[in-house]
Order: structure tokens, then sequence, then C-alpha cells
């Protein structure tokens, strides 16, 4: 990847990780990732950010390798912890062919797989695979194209041109002044990039009654809302239909 997020490391927590929105969606991505955890032992994580979900893999007794693209991003994450089962360094999604060791379980949260083109993932799945366990698992949280929250946002705002900016072939996010070239993936087109190395375990809306976190100054006084928005989110939790309608979706993958 071209774009570092650099510029986001300092801010990164107090603009997503520790806002009413960020804390909401993590929790639910942690409901799913809990259950394929059991028999996991050595997990690897790419796009960790500042070390929060790695931090709280780290807690669940598993052996965690965490990694970012990103020189200031890891080194707020390491700033965080001294546990001796969590290391951190950094590392290029798209040189994952240049690990040597073995993981069980591989995990990335929170669209940093939306930085890779149509090739890089193709890419990116035949790499996991060769690094992962026999019958290895991983849980991916990637923004798909239909976001009904972003499209009836910006249309109440005349701004047609950010409404449907998903359905692009890739437009360019503004993160602390760093243009990072977004690609974005409905569920099934996930499913034929990976089809020839994983099956597809499960996939789940992530984030289709909470909003996106760009909304966070809107909702961040208004806890009783988020709390409704929150209910309804459990009550569909699991219907997958919804996925590519969500500001994110998890989907659970296992090596063939």
């Amino acid at each position: 990847m071209i774009a570092s997020f650099d510029n986001a490391a300092e801010k990164y927590d107090t603009n997503f990780t520790h806002t009413e929105i960020g804390t909401l969606q993590r929790h639910l991505v942690y409901e799913n990732v809990q259950k394929y955890l059991q028999n996991t032992k050595i997990v690897l994580e790419i796009n960790c950010g500042t070390g929060e979900d790695a931090i709280w893999l780290a807690n669940q007794n598993l052996t965690v390798t965490a990694t970012d693209i990103s020189e200031k991003m890891v080194s707020k994450a390491q700033s965080k912890t001294n546990l001796e089962n969590l290391n951190f360094k950094v590392l290029d999604i798209n040189n994952l062919n240049q690990e040597t060791n073995s993981y069980d379980f591989l995990f990335s949260n929170f669209g940093g797989l939306n930085c890779l083109t149509n090739t890089e993932m193709q890419t990116f799945f035949q790499s996991t695979s060769k690094i992962l366990s026999e019958k290895g698992k991983i849980c991916l949280v990637i923004m798909p194209k239909n976001t009904i929250w972003e499209q009836f946002y910006f249309v109440l705002k005349f701004d047609f041109k950010n409404a449907f900016r998903r359905k692009k072939e890739v437009a360019f996010a503004n993160v602390d002044g760093e243009k990072v070239a977004t690609y974005y993936y409905n569920p099934k087109e996930i499913v034929h990039l990976c089809q020839a190395t994983f099956e597809i375990l499960e996939v789940k809306p992530i984030g289709f009654f909470i909003p996106p976190s760009y909304l966070e100054p809107f909702f961040k006084n208004k806890k009783m809302l988020l709390k409704g928005l929150n209910f309804l989110e459990k009550r569909i939790k699991n219907w997958s239909f919804l996925s590519k309608y969500a500001d994110h979706y998890i989907i659970t993958l296992q090596k063939k």
C-alpha cells in the first residue's frame, strides 16, 4: 500500500477508538470473533492501528503478532502495553508472502483491506492461505458499497457526489490530510476473490443501525438514541443479507 496512515496515528484513538460509535461497533466485532477463537493459539493481526484489538486478542490468552504499515501506528500501539504474548511490527499487507511463521487465525478490523485493489486482494488471499495452519480461519471487517447510512446522510445534504462514492471503482478518503485510495467490496465480491482457497463460514453486518464514525459529533450527546440503535443492531446481527448495506460487515473464512 502507498498510504502509511502516519498522520492519523496521534488522533486515531480520540477520533474513533474511544468514541461512542467506535466502541459499539468494536463490541459487535468482538462478539463475532470470540466464537472462532476456540482451539486457536497463534494469531496474526494486520492493519492493527493503535493496537486496541491486538491487546484484546492477547488478553484471550493467545500469542499475537500485530502488524501495520504505519510506523507511528505501531509505535503508538507499543506504548500501550508490555504483554509478553503480544508482538508488534511494521509490515505492508502486500508483503505477507514474506512471513515465515504459521498462524491459526488472521484478523483485520475496520476496513484496512479496503486499501487493496482487486488484484492485490486476490494476492492477499493467496498469501494468507500459505501462512495459515490447516483449517485456519480469517475474520475480516470490510466496508461494502451500498451503505444506507452514508447514502441517506449525504443525500440529505444534497451532496450526491459523496452519497454514492462507494460505488466508484476507487474513491479517495481524506485521512488527516492524507489522501487514501479506497476500494469497496460487497460480500459476494470477496467470496469470488477467495473461493479458490477459502470456504465461507458466515457474513454478518456491522453498523446497519449504528451509524458511521464520522457522525460521532452528532450522536455523542445522544446516548439514549445510540442505545436504541444498538438494541436494533443486535436484533438483526444475524441477518447476513443486510451486510452489503451496513457501514462494515464481518466475513469469516476457513482455509480449504
